[in-house]
């Protein structure tokens, strides 16, 4: 019975088929169709199933302030920021801008720029006052605010936050003036520099140390001479002292309406990075006067200068373009193509005095590095902030044990700070020994050298 009824099943199904292709051009087909295609709205508005196309990021509103027709063009603007109010005062001006933009990157920017153009930064950020730079320069004094500020009921896509900058300026400010220099915490109890140094811009060139190792007693610096050695820390003040007595740091000479010369070693002021490369290679010079195959040779006047703003005429040009025809500085001459100013009147930061110095502390190439090696022998907490070139030697200078010169200068810390400026004193501690633990020479050790003859 089975078998009999299966013919009549594929009779139907036979059937069944030719009538749908028969109709698959018939409107019953058509309308068919169109009932099961995707809606046409949902290509032209995504909003349907809750999902809005992303749309550009909110700009902060157009302002309406202008900035005043005498307002100095060498003043670095923000180009992200928008001008929101001027207060004009006697000698200048006080600005308010709003940036959507980070205030690291703006910070970042204003360093860079100060820096680049040459601007004297009397302030820069610290973790006591964060965010504010002090500057001098084209007879103009600024200072840089710069703030995050929450924003208020933010707009659909706005950012939470915006950055305020205060930007003030003064003119008619003297090439020479200079504010009384920055006092760091540590340092509060002792005093103020003397007023009769606020007009000293950089040392006296030194006498090249290389040539000349020994000093007599009209050009020697000793200890006698310095009449503010009571302002060093303990810990440090005997290695100014030994440095001093070679005749390696330069100091100032104030002569009086008295004629009575007061020597300034003004430990607590901020030393430059042409002060530190001059001191570096005079330290370096007088350390090994009896070996000259460590000597740093400072370079003649024919050598075509590694950097764009140390110019053959330059004071000190023989020590920084030796420095760098030593590979011991970044420059060009060593592939780092992005180094080709050296800014003489910055500011030398902590990670600066160590990159520079342990060259010549190790005689070798420096180890490899990485955040966790530095992390965990350190145990920095910010070791995040240490630029990449000069994690080598932060490692390296671990391996030095106690005459490692971060533990000498610094003491004991779980924070590098590595932007941080240096002090005249703690360049002069940094140098005060070259060499590895046990294999090394101080200032010490070269002063009996020295002195040895003569007794």
């Amino acid at each position: 019975m089975v078998l009999c009824k299966r013919p009549t099943v594929f009779l139907s199904l036979a059937v069944l088929l030719s009538s749908l292709t028969a109709c698959a051009n018939s409107p019953v087909a058509k309308n068919l169709q169109d009932s099961l295609a995707a809606d046409p709205r949902l290509e032209n508005n995504s909003v349907i199933f809750g999902k809005a196309k992303q749309t550009e990021p909110q700009q902060l509103p157009e302002p309406t302030v202008k900035l005043p027709a005498d307002f100095p063009a060498t003043i670095p603007l923000y180009t992200n920021a928008q001008l929101q109010e001027v207060t004009p005062s006697s000698n200048g001006a006080s600005t308010r801008w709003l940036s959507s933009d980070p205030s690291n990157i703006i910070e970042d920017f204003y360093r860079n720029q100060f820096q680049a153009n040459n601007w004297q930064i009397l302030q820069q950020p610290t973790d006591q006052q964060a965010n504010v730079f002090t500057a001098q320069g084209n007879d103009l004094q600024i200072k840089v605010s710069i703030q995050p500020k929450s924003v208020t009921n933010p707009a659909p896509n706005q950012p939470q936050t915006n950055t305020e900058l205060l930007i003030s300026y003064e003119g008619n400010v003297t090439a020479t003036a200079q504010p009384t220099p920055t006092i760091t915490p540590s340092e509060t109890n002792n005093n103020v520099p003397q007023t009769g140094d606020s007009q000293f811009i950089g040392p006296v060139p030194p006498v090249n140390v290389a040539s000349q190792p020994a000093s007599t007693p009209e050009n020697n610096n000793t200890t006698s001479e310095f009449s503010d050695l009571n302002k060093v820390p303990p810990e440090l003040r005997q290695h100014i002292e030994d440095l001093a007595a070679l005749g390696v740091l330069s100091v100032q000479s104030n002569v009086a309406k008295s004629n009575t010369a007061t020597n300034q070693f003004e430990p607590n002021k901020i030393i430059t990075r042409k002060e530190y490369a001059r001191w570096l290679v005079a330290a370096n010079n007088a350390m090994y006067a009896n070996n000259p195959a460590k000597q740093i040779r400072l370079a003649s006047e024919s050598a075509q200068s590694a950097f764009s703003d140390v110019s053959k005429t330059n004071p000190d040009f023989g020590q920084i373009q030796g420095l760098a025809e030593a590979g011991l500085i970044p420059s060009p001459l060593s592939g780092d193509s992005v180094e080709v100013l050296f800014r003489p009147d910055a500011p030398l930061t902590r990670e600066q005095l160590i990159l520079w110095k342990l060259p010549l502390d190790t005689r070798q190439a420096l180890p490899g590095a990485n955040l966790d090696a530095v992390k965990q022998t350190w145990g920095f907490q910010d070791v995040g902030k240490i630029d990449p070139k000069a994690l080598r030697a932060v490692l390296a200078d671990f391996q030095n044990g106690e005459q490692s010169n971060i533990r000498r200068v610094f003491g004991y810390t779980t924070l590098f700070q590595p932007k941080k400026p240096v002090t005249r004193a703690e360049a002069a501690a940094a140098l005060w020994y070259f060499g590895t633990q046990g294999e090394g020479v101080s200032a010490s050790d070269a002063l009996k050298l020295k002195r040895s003859p003569q007794q």
